[in-house]
Parts: structure tokens; sequence; C-alpha cells
């Protein structure tokens, strides 16, 4: 569901991204960038971060296989507290004026910083109770997603430090681009990994 999703809103990211540049040579045989007059949409990076951070989260929560109650309950909190960053980020990352994009950042950080403390420290006990064959992997998941989401503070600050069009633009696209193939691709694999090494620890444990 996840790879589907991020697919299908990388795919109408680069469209956009296309559609609202032209590129050509010039006389002198060098490339030229301009507007095509076509606003590129942001919205559709934040769209599929509003769906995919929360369902990556869960993933890890249910992957580590903790009580019932407990699953819920990590599932919930992690799940609407990093919809609420994202959502609370796009008013922001639409606006020029920099009180605006400071006020939102702000508002952003607060369910930010409680999902990062969450993955270091409840999740951190949790994996202590963890098979020992899978805590090196669960480790790995837990310190990958927070080393990729800090990416994501700075790379929106950007704009903020006095960058600008095309230029601005671009940065925060590749640093976004970067830290989702982190957060995104690397993370599925290191949950993937979690997953066959507990079903084979369960397997073995079915022969004796």
């Amino acid at each position: 569901v996840v790879t589907f999703i991020a697919t299908y809103h990388y795919i109408r990211i680069f469209n956009s991204w296309v559609d609202a540049f032209f590129v050509g040579l010039g006389i002198d045989g060098e490339y030229l960038c301009s507007k095509s007059g076509r606003p590129f949409n942001d919205a559709y990076r934040y769209v599929d971060w509003v769906l995919t951070v929360p369902l990556l989260l869960i993933e890890l929560v249910l992957v580590m296989g903790l009580s019932r109650r407990e699953s819920i309950r990590l599932s919930c909190q992690l799940g609407v507290a990093s919809a609420i960053m994202v959502a609370a980020g796009y008013p922001g990352e639409v606006q020029d004026e920099l009180s605006t994009r400071w006020k939102w950042w702000a508002l952003a950080m607060v369910p930010f910083i409680f999902v990062v403390v969450t993955l270091v420290v409840s999740l951190g006990i949790a994996t202590t109770q963890q098979p020992y064959q899978v805590v090196p992997l669960v480790q790995s998941a837990r310190y990958l997603t927070v080393a990729s989401w800090l990416a994501y503070p700075f790379v929106y600050l950007v704009k903020n430090t006095g960058v600008a069009g095309a230029r601005a633009t671009t940065y925060e696209q590749i640093g976004y681009s970067v830290a989702d193939v982190i957060a995104k691709c690397v993370f599925g694999i290191l949950i993937w990994a979690i997953a066959m090494e507990k079903t084979k620890m369960e397997k073995m444990r079915g022969f004796f």
C-alpha cells in the first residue's frame, strides 16, 4: 500500500515539475531553464506524506509483535501525531512570508518531537524485549527513521534562510527526495528483513 501511494504521488510530482518549467538549449549551446507559467504543485508530496508516514510508523510497531494493547496505543499515538505534523507543515510550505513559515514550522515541530522521542524512548524499551536475532534490525529501523526525519525540518528551512526562486525549490525537492528514499525504501527493506527473520524463527520453533 505504501509503495503504491508513494509511486502514484511521485509520478504526479514529476509531471508537475516537468510542466512547471521549459528546458532548452540557448544560442551559446548552454541549457536554459525558464518558468512555463504553470505552478509546481507541492501538495502531491504532502498528500503522500500524510498517508504514508503514519503507515510506515504503524508498520514498525506491528512488526515488533508487541501486546495488542501496546500496539494499538503506539500505533494511534504515532499515526495521529505524524499526520498532524505533516498537515501543520503544509500551510507554511506554500507561503513566502518568513514569519508565517516560521510559525507553521514551529507548530509542526511539536508533534515531530513527540514522534522522535517515542521512537527513541518508548520503542527503545520495547526493543529490549525483542528476540536477540532481530534487535539490531529493529534498532537500525528506529534510528534510521529518526536520522532521516531530522533532514526534513532543515530542508523546510531552506526558504527561511533567504534562498528564493527556482534555486530554493530545487534545493527543497532534492533534499526531500533524498530523505524520502531513505525513510521509505531503506526503511522498508529493514521492515522486510525483520519480518523475514521473525518468520524464520517461528518456523524453527515449529520443528521442535
